[in-house]
């Protein structure tokens, strides 16, 4: 808990500092050091598919890397709130709550037990918005310490309600996503969609491809696509966990004996039934751990 809150205040940092074009693809290495400590320490074993989608992750972050944006840093929060009110990005925002509810409100009662993409789609569409918010809070904070303070600005603290109002639903909505199904089909697709709608609401709130060539723009693309390439070669290799098979759940049969008769014929008794001497008991062993 303790490596994951410094984690987190470090990625929390980054969005101080560096455009979220940058930041949010590189949280597939996040995924790397998992599965290579997981590898080490919980004896999950990493096939060499898995290395192979690693080394995929590495490559397209580090295409990304060369190719990112410079940070735009606005030199006060006001800057920020005119970039959060422009028309695009309040049509983007609009769109975004207007989406969110009706999966929140119709489909997640509905649909969210069958359909991953629900649960899944309210965790990318508040995420996006979530980091516009933190970026928003990090920059006044950057800015608090050095001299200028934004704390007498009513925007930081509408920004600091709806962080922590989007976190909130983001976690809760996550959550329900992993217990209901497999985080190796949960994390791939979250990755992804999260991943998309950040960038797209990175480039127009803060205008991140502003000022860069098509080929610049095709290449950061291209790196994105090989990172999720590599998130999702890497997950296909992970083993179904077999507690959660609803083959275990099932009830059991009767117990069917099968058995070898005197002149070679291979028979068969029901549990009640009279049993001989000469029989082979079969017993799925599936059914115990």
């Amino acid at each position: 808990m303790v490596t994951m809150l410094v984690g987190e205040t470090a990625n929390f940092v980054a969005y101080m500092f560096a455009p979220a074009v940058l930041v949010a693809p590189l949280g597939a290495l996040s995924i790397i050091v998992s599965a290579v400590l997981a590898h080490f320490m919980l004896n999950e074993k990493l096939q060499r598919v898995g290395v192979l989608g690693c080394v995929l992750c590495i490559v397209g972050s580090t295409v990304i890397i060369l190719h990112a944006p410079e940070e735009r840093s606005p030199s006060s929060v006001e800057q920020i709130w005119r970039l959060a009110t422009q028309p695009t990005f309040l049509c983007y925002a609009a769109l975004a709550v207007a989406v969110s509810l009706f999966l929140m409100l119709y489909c997640a009662p509905r649909y969210g037990q069958a359909n991953i993409m629900v649960y899944v789609g309210i965790c990318s569409v508040i995420g996006s918005l979530t980091v516009m918010s933190i970026k928003a809070v990090g920059i006044a904070i950057k800015l608090t310490i050095q001299g200028e303070n934004q704390a007498g600005y009513f925007q930081t603290w509408l920004f600091v309600t709806v962080s922590a109002i989007c976190l909130v639903i983001q976690l809760v909505y996550l959550n329900k996503a992993l217990d209901t199904f497999n985080t190796a089909l949960v994390s791939p697709i979250y990755y992804a969609m999260f991943t998309t709608l950040t960038i797209l609401a990175s480039g127009i709130m803060f205008k991140d491809w502003s000022g860069q060539s098509a080929s610049v723009i095709a290449s950061e693309t291209c790196g994105f696509l090989t990172v999720l390439v590599g998130i999702v070669v890497l997950h296909s290799t992970k083993e179904p966990d077999q507690a959660l098979s609803g083959d275990l759940y099932t009830p059991l049969p009767p117990k069917i004996y099968w058995h070898i008769q005197g002149n070679g014929d291979i028979g068969k008794q029901k549990e009640d039934d009279s049993l001989t001497r000469d029989f082979i008991t079969v017993v799925r062993q599936d059914y115990f751990v």
